[in-house]
């Protein structure tokens, strides 16, 4: 396991949670219960109703979808 920074669409997860006070596996399960949709209608869904940024939005989809794909 490495000891350095948090890489990718992780890196993000503490800002997430600080400015939009819920933690990161609450958004994931949103996410998840608005499947099968496409990658930028779940960023849209979250920029829309949740007023999230495009960054913010766009790393939580990411990594939800690649752990599902495993």
């Amino acid at each position: 396991m490495s000891d350095g920074p948090i890489k990718g669409p992780a890196s993000y997860f503490p800002s997430i949670e600080k400015t939009y006070g819920r933690p990161v596996a609450e958004w994931q399960e949103l996410l998840r219960k608005r499947l099968p949709a496409k990658h930028m209608d779940l960023v849209a869904m979250l920029k829309t109703d949740h007023a999230m940024g495009h960054g913010h939005a766009n790393a939580l989809v990411a990594h939800t979808l690649a752990a599902l794909k495993g």
